[in-house]
């Protein structure tokens, strides 16, 4: 499924490896934030990620870093979004996915990031910058089921979103092969290069698939604490045979570290644990022992006594000297803090011995939405839209800017909110296969066609496709969905007969402004129009001449009572609005627009009926809140008649009134926000 899915959405492609990498078949690497290609001091060829929309790109500098690839990087906004790169695999094919990070103060804000990253719908990390100088790295070792992945960011605790480099290396063979694959990712915990002789890690071109092989050398908080006494490096120049799937690389095992009184013993934070994971051993006799010596030796760890029975005899257990011996646990349970500990035997001569180590954690797979195909065929039919390229899952671990999910295991697509999406062509019919849909909003676009049938869809309850260039008739389907409770089909060019059934109080119906569609029968309907135009005009004549003949009275009235001291109190005056407003009108509690203005936070505009906020509500829907600042008789007034008004009048070229809040003395009317400024500032500029 989430094959199908990630093929439409924004493509960080992988290009074609030309000469400058011939030799790293599977190898992507991707400088995020960078403007050209090149190969490093190590020969391997970087990519910029030049391709991505979104995101900014930052210079940094960092002290005693020279690697071109880390003095820039890509950041995201800290919204409730994901941003996602997507990448070109082989499917049932095994990789390695890095990426990392290094800050460097690049927002001048000096507050370290914290911010989680995920491969598809699955929670990889939770990356957090203690350092400002300091690489962070996450690496995932997967078992490719489709022919792309999506690495995403997104969820920032603190600061913004950021990634310096993505790499990804293709694994050859059985290499990590676990029964657990299918389900399981291994998320990589260590990987220590014991003995070695400086602190450089250890990495391609000595490890062919470029894994990072850290040096036992580094001093870092928490990181092979507590080493024994008599812990003592050793090296060797012969050659070792590692075997055919090269884990690990031969430099690695060409160093070691020898317990001479006896013992080796260490502690080692494991990222990500406690949990259940990989852990493995890499040992080879790389000194020469006499024709009486003898290593033997068990590895200890607390708590775990039936692990610690086997004895190691190196040279015995690899069949002979300089060839790799590698123990270990393809499904063991591990703490956090790691102590372990390599004795001797009693009938050994020799302390133990122990080249590498490899702890891996196994990080469950999470399936995705369940609606991933159906929704993948709608985007397909717009690839080029901005929207259409958020990549990654739907619904996991966030979900896409234009769409809601419910909250199962499997989650469901339940919201579409595409209103003025530049949307052409037919309704996708793909729509009607979302059978979790609960609203859709495809208003202010282009559409043409007729409307599809959504009987399927039972738990619809809101249909807006007002505004588009929909043709034919009002499917009779409609009817039978019990859950709507709101449909928009006006200023089309729909025809026919509306479905009696759509005609029911309980259900808010407006087909206004499609002149081939009516209700009833058609005979004399031009006779209808026309007389039903002429009453309507003399109706709308003698409300207008009423309306300034009470509106006069009304101010009059107001100025006498002014003039003596009595004037109403206008809560009275406008304590409930008339039945016809309420019917027509949202009433909004207080509770809703404070969160969704945040308490009122941000001010977009003001006039002489009050001061303007802009707002969101839980939906996703974008509002503007005009709050009344006159508690005047006139003010209330005025607050009451335009609910009135407005409730009664939908027109494609009116900015969509959606409700009213009146409470604890407050007044408020709210409107769709839209975006691109005011008519006055297109007039006259701002």
């Amino acid at each position: 499924m989430e094959t199908r899915l990630l093929l439409l959405f924004l493509s960080v492609t992988v290009l074609l490896l030309d000469a400058a990498n011939a030799q790293m078949p599977g190898f992507v690497s991707f400088d995020c934030g960078g403007s050209e290609n090149f190969t490093d001091d190590l020969g391997l060829w970087w990519t910029s990620d030049d391709q991505l929309i979104y995101g900014e790109i930052a210079n940094i500098s960092v002290a005693n870093e020279t690697r071109k690839q880390y003095t820039t990087l890509r950041h995201f906004p800290a919204d409730n979004r994901k941003y996602c790169y997507t990448l070109d695999v082989i499917s049932r094919t095994r990789y390695l996915v890095r990426a990392t990070f290094l800050y460097g103060n690049f927002d001048n804000n000096k507050v370290y990031p914290k911010f989680d990253i995920s491969l598809g719908a699955t929670p990889w990390s939770t990356i957090v910058i203690s350092d400002a100088n300091t690489i962070e790295s996450s690496e995932l070792i997967f078992l490719a089921s489709d022919p792309t992945i999506s690495v995403c960011l997104s969820n920032a605790t603190t600061g913004q979103p950021f990634i310096s480099t993505l790499e990804l290396r293709q694994f050859n063979g059985s290499i990590y092969y676990t029964e657990y694959e299918e389900d399981f990712f291994l998320r990589v915990s260590a990987r220590v290069n014991f003995g070695a002789d400086s602190e450089a890690p250890v990495r391609y071109p000595d490890d062919p698939f470029d894994r990072i092989w850290e040096s036992d050398s580094v001093k870092k908080a928490n990181y092979l604490v507590d080493v024994a006494p008599g812990t003592e490096k050793v090296s060797t120049q012969m050659p070792i045979d590692v075997n055919k799937d090269s884990r690990p690389p031969e430099k690695v095992m060409q160093t070691a570290v020898v317990g001479r009184n006896g013992t080796l013993s260490y502690r080692l934070n494991l990222d990500g644990f406690p949990g259940f994971g990989w852990a493995f051993t890499y040992l080879a006799e790389i000194e020469d022992l006499g024709p009486e010596e003898t290593r033997k030796f068990r590895l200890i760890l607390p708590n775990m006594p039936d692990l610690s029975k086997p004895a190691v005899n190196i040279q015995e257990n690899a069949q002979g000297k300089y060839r790799l011996y590698e123990p270990g646990f393809p499904n063991i349970s591990l703490p956090f803090v790691l102590s372990f500990k390599f004795g001797k035997t009693s009938d050994s001569s020799q302390g133990p011995l122990l080249n590498a180590m490899e702890i891996n954690k196994y990080l469950e797979k999470r399936d995705g939405c369940l609606d991933g195909s159906a929704i993948a065929s709608i985007v397909l039919q717009y690839s080029s839209e901005d929207w259409a390229k958020e990549g990654g899952d739907p619904c996991l671990p966030v979900p896409w800017s234009w769409v809601a999910c419910n909250s199962d295991p499997q989650p469901r697509i339940v919201s579409i909110h595409l209103s003025g999406k530049n949307l052409t062509g037919n309704i996708p019919t793909d729509l009607t296969k979302l059978n979790g849909l609960v609203e859709l909003w495809l208003d202010g676009n282009a559409l043409t066609g007729p409307i599809p049938d959504f009987t399927g869809l039972i738990n619809l309850k809101t249909i807006h496709l007002e505004n588009n260039q929909l043709s034919g008739e009002l499917p009779s389907s409609l009817v039978d969905l019990q859950s709507l409770k709101e449909l928009y089909v006006q200023n089309n060019m729909l025809s026919g007969k509306v479905p009696s059934g759509l005609l029911n109080e309980n259900l808010d119906f407006n087909y206004s402004g499609n002149y081939n569609l009516h209700k009833g029968s058609t005979g004399g309907r031009h006779i209808g129009i026309i007389i039903g135009s002429s009453v309507g005009a003399v109706v709308l004549l003698i409300a207008t001449i009423a309306s300034c003949l009470f509106i006069h009275k009304g101010k009059k009235r107001y100025y006498e009572q002014d003039q003596l001291g009595h004037a109403l109190p206008a809560q009275r005056i406008v304590s409930s609005l008339n039945d016809a407003a309420t019917e027509a009108a949202n009433c909004f509690s207080l509770s809703e627009i404070e969160d969704a203005t945040r308490k009122f936070e941000k001010k977009i505009g003001s006039g002489g009926f009050g001061v303007v906020y802009y707002g969101k509500m839980k939906d996703g829907k974008e509002i503007a809140v005009k709050v009344l600042i006159n508690n005047s008789y006139q003010g209330n007034r005025e607050f009451s008649n335009e609910v009135t008004l407005l409730s009664r009048i939908h027109h494609r070229n009116l900015v969509q009134f959606l409700g009213y809040c009146q409470e604890q003395g407050r007044s408020m009317l709210v409107y769709e926000f839209m975006h691109n400024g005011t008519l006055k500032e297109h007039l006259y500029g701002e």
